[in-house]
């Protein structure tokens, strides 16, 4: 991206412009500067390492904290990933050399051929949607933070900020959902009939298909069966008995888990919540597909407003997602010595996969904002943190940035600034790779890696 150059190709007249600024006063008002040999006010923090009151601006290290939270967020969903695929190469007997798209395509090609030799028909894999929300507790508290900072209004209580969610209100709406939105009620089922779709467990009545484990008999193949020869894995036919749901799933028998329904016209019940999937106008509580900002908590200070940007942009960067449910079925026509060690990959490809396609869609969203094949937060996180950066870089030449900054912080911008801006390029420049790796083994596995 642009700036990233823009931060090269300045960092001397941001330095000329602090030095400048640091000659007018010392360290503090009230003392001398400590020795020029640190020439601030203390030590200066690290963005890496996620320290605050880098600059003693609230606006500008809330940047920083979101720098510090998406670098940290796509370094962990990237070490998960590789973590997933290095116990699947131990399982499958591969070296685990060489570049992230030789191993994760040296990977496919093994698994391919063991599925090839052993189960006829392939790999049959069922996968639940994944969820991605921008966090609406770490918004919140950023918003609260950044006030209390700036010496807002301290008696405000940050629970009773109110989060507006410009997209996919993924929690409870306290309010209304938005007129193009769909109403939906959601209540804790112990076992009720359930006229919407079902998350837990559905107690079949009659025999029909499962959209997860199937627990009882099954009219086709199963996956996996129980001491008393009964189905206990998925199954490609009608199950009889109870389903353990894999997602939200029609149940067409009792409910035990979460029912969730259209709401009726006089909205729903005291005991249950209300979500909309299309926006919320009200308070949304729980997680936002989108960009969550909370509103000014001490309306009369000004410094509220301005901390409405960096709060978003901590709240996206630290946006979680949901953990896949995941089934694999399959038919074994291998040898009798070949079944043991064939079960055994396909049991470690179960644990492992989930945790490498989870860490896929958080990458994912962080660096291009799709879950699913769609957009769902506009800007991407990874883009919106870039874009405010950009900005306050163009503040700093234009002076305006150092006009709330303590003299004695100025000499820690600079060079946090530029950090910063080093910690996004690399996020971007080793991005691609990285995501057409992870893709390529989503499509593989999702596919039943039948090539």
């Amino acid at each position: 991206m642009a700036y990233f150059k823009k931060l090269g190709l300045f960092a001397a007249p941001l330095a000329l412009a602090a030095g400048s600024a640091g000659l007018m006063t010392g360290c503090g008002e009230d003392g001398p500067g400590l020795p020029s040999s640190e020439g601030i006010c203390g030590p200066c923090g690290l963005v890496a390492e996620g320290d605050i009151g880098i600059s003693g601006n609230a606006k500008l290290d809330g940047f920083f904290a979101a720098v510090s939270q998406l670098n940290n967020a796509t370094i962990v969903a990237s070490a998960d990933f590789e973590g997933g695929l290095a116990e699947l190469e131990a399982a499958f007997g591969l070296e685990g050399s060489g570049s992230l798209s030789a191993r994760v395509d040296a990977l496919i090609a093994e698994i391919e051929g063991e599925i090839s030799a052993n189960a006829s028909g392939g790999l049959v894999v069922a996968i639940a949607p994944a969820k991605c929300s921008a966090s609406m507790e770490v918004a919140v508290s950023a918003q609260a933070q950044c006030e209390a900072k700036a010496g807002c209004d301290a008696s405000v209580d940050p629970g009773s900020v109110e989060v507006v969610c410009e997209g996919e209100c993924t929690g409870s709406c306290e309010g209304e959902c938005s007129a193009s939105a769909t109403a939906q009620c959601t209540v804790s089922a112990g076992g009720i009939e359930c006229e919407g779709t079902c998350e837990g467990a559905c107690e079949l009545e009659a025999a029909a298909t499962c959209e997860g484990t199937c627990k009882g008999d099954c009219s086709g193949s199963c996956s996996a069966y129980n001491g008393s020869g009964e189905c206990a894995g998925a199954c490609d036919g009608e199950c009889q008995g109870t389903c353990e749901l894999s997602g939200s799933a029609s149940c067409s028998g009792t409910c035990t888990g979460k029912c969730t329904a259209e709401a009726p016209e006089a909205g729903c019940d005291a005991e249950a919540e209300l979500k909309c999937e299309g926006g919320c106008e009200g308070s949304c509580s729980g997680g936002c597909e989108g960009s969550a900002t909370p509103p000014s908590a001490s309306a009369s200070c000004d410094a509220s407003a301005d901390c409405n940007a960096q709060a978003s942009a901590q709240g996206s960067a630290s946006l979680e997602c949901k953990p896949p449910s995941i089934e694999i079925g399959f038919e074994f026509t291998g040898s009798v010595d070949a079944r043991a060690s064939f079960s055994a990959k396909m049991a470690a490809l179960k644990a492992n996969a989930g945790v490498m396609v989870q860490s896929f869609v958080k990458y994912q969203a962080l660096i291009t904002g799709e879950v699913n094949g769609e957009v769902a937060f506009d800007p991407a996180p990874a883009a919106l943190v870039a874009a405010e950066l950009g900005g306050l870089v163009d503040a700093g030449l234009e002076g305006d940035l150092f006009a709330d900054i303590p003299v004695g912080r100025i000499d820690c911008v600079i060079p946090a600034m530029i950090a910063a801006g080093t910690m996004l390029g690399e996020m971007t420049s080793d991005a691609t790779a990285t995501l057409e790796a992870q893709a390529s083994f989503f499509a593989a596995f999702s596919g039943g890696f039948s090539s």
